[in-house]
C-alpha cells in the first residue's frame, strides 16, 4: 500500500499532518496531485465536529482544490499533466485526491493554481442558488447578500451585477466597504453601526442569498417583492426568526433551503461545466475575480482557519501544498 500526507482531524478534532493511504481511483474518477486547497466556512464547521464529509469522501476538510492530473479515464475532458481545479465533497487538504471526472475542469487560462483553487466552491454555490434555485435576475431586480466581503459574498455581488441587478450588502469594516463598492455593490452598510432594514424597505429585494439568518431575517423577509426568492444557505447569526406566514402566500414569496455539499456528483458536474462555459472567459479577462486575501502553507492551517473565524478576510484564504 502506498501512502500520502493529509491534514486529518484526530479523535480530539485537532489537525494532524499524517500518513494516509493513497486514494484508489475508480474508473470514472480523475486522480489529482493537489497544489492548493481553499478554506471555506464549512471547513471550520467540520473542524468543530458538526459538518462531516459525505460518506463517500475522505473524512477531513477541503471542498475545492487545484492541481495536476495524475490519472484520468480515457474519455475524460482532462488528461494526464493538465492543470485543473475541482469541486470536492471533502478531503481537499491532502497531497492527492480522486474526484468524479465531471467535477474536474481545466483552470481558467491565465490564472494561478492559488486563484484556481479559490473558485469551485463559492462560484458553484452562487451559480446553483442565483441561477438554478432563484432562476436568475435581470436589470431592475434587487439582490440582497449579507457578509458581502466573504468568498461567497464577493462572488454573489459580481454575479448579480453581471445579470443587471442592484446589490444591497453588509460588511464590518471601511476596508471591506471600499472593496465591495469597487465590485459594484450599490448599497453597502456596516451592520455594526447601521440598520439595513430601512434600505430593504426602500429597495425591496427580488432575490436574497442568506448565510446569516438570525432574528433580523424575518424583519427583512417581509419586504421582499411579490414573487421574491429568499435562499437560506447557513445560519451564522442563529437558526430562529419570526416570519408572518401570510406574507409568504399573499406575496408568493419562495423561502428556499439550499446546500451544495449534499448535491449529487451529476448535479455538481453540471454546475462546474456551466461555470467553465459561461464564466471561465470572464475570469481569464479579469472581468470577474476571486480575491485572494491570504495564502498559507498547509502546515499553517490553524492560522488560515483563524482568519475566517475572526472574519478578517476580504475574499478567499488558500492553503498551498506544493
Amino acid at each position: 500500500m502506498n501512502f500520502m500526507k493529509a491534514m486529518i482531524l484526530d479523535e480530539k478534532l485537532n489537525f494532524k499532518w499524517a500518513d494516509v493511504a493513497d486514494p484508489v481511483r475508480k474508473e470514472d474518477e480523475v486522480l489529482i496531485q493537489v497544489h492548493a486547497a481553499a478554506v471555506n466556512r464549512a471547513d471550520l464547521m467540520q473542524k468543530d465536529g458538526c459538518y462531516a464529509s459525505p460518506p463517500e469522501w475522505p473524512q477531513w476538510c477541503g471542498l475545492e482544490v487545484s492541481g495536476i492530473v495524475l490519472e484520468a479515464p480515457a474519455d475524460a475532458e482532462v488528461k494526464v499533466g493538465d492543470k485543473v481545479c475541482a469541486l470536492v465533497g471533502g478531503g481537499g487538504y491532502s497531497e492527492k485526491i480522486a474526484v468524479p471526472s465531471g467535477m474536474v475542469v481545466p483552470i481558467p487560462e491565465g490564472l494561478s493554481m492559488v486563484e484556481a483553487a479559490s473558485i469551485p466552491e463559492v462560484w458553484s454555490t452562487v451559480y446553483l442558488n442565483l441561477m438554478l434555485e432563484a432562476g436568475g435576475m435581470k436589470k431592475g431586480d434587487v439582490f440582497y447578500m449579507q457578509a458581502g466581503a466573504s468568498g461567497v459574498g464577493l462572488a454573489a455581488i459580481q454575479f448579480a451585477k453581471l445579470m443587471g441587478a442592484e446589490v444591497i450588502t453588509t460588511i464590518d469594516s471601511p476596508e471591506k466597504a471600499e472593496f465591495v463598492r469597487k465590485l459594484g455593490a450599490d448599497y453597502v452598510l456596516d451592520y455594526r453601526t447601521e440598520d439595513v432594514r430601512p434600505v430593504i424597505e426602500a429597495h425591496p429585494p427580488t432575490v436574497a442569498l442568506d448565510c446569516i439568518g438570525g432574528k433580523l431575517m424575518g424583519d427583512c423577509f417581509k419586504n421582499m417583492v411579490f414573487g421574491g426568492r429568499w435562499i437560506m444557505i447557513a445560519t451564522m447569526a442563529g437558526a430562529e426568526t419570526t416570519i408572518n406566514l401570510e406574507t409568504v402566500w399573499r406575496k408568493r414569496i419562495r423561502l428556499i433551503g439550499s446546500t451544495l455539499r449534499s448535491r449529487t456528483a451529476q448535479e455538481k458536474s453540471n454546475i462546474m461545466h456551466a461555470l467553465q462555459k459561461e464564466l471561465w472567459p470572464l475570469f481569464s479577462q479579469r472581468k470577474l475575480i476571486s480575491n485572494i486575501h491570504a495564502v498559507f502553507p498547509i502546515a499553517e492551517v490553524e492560522a488560515a482557519h483563524g482568519v475566517l473565524r475572526r472574519a478578517e478576510n476580504i475574499g478567499k484564504v488558500v492553503l498551498t501544498l506544493v
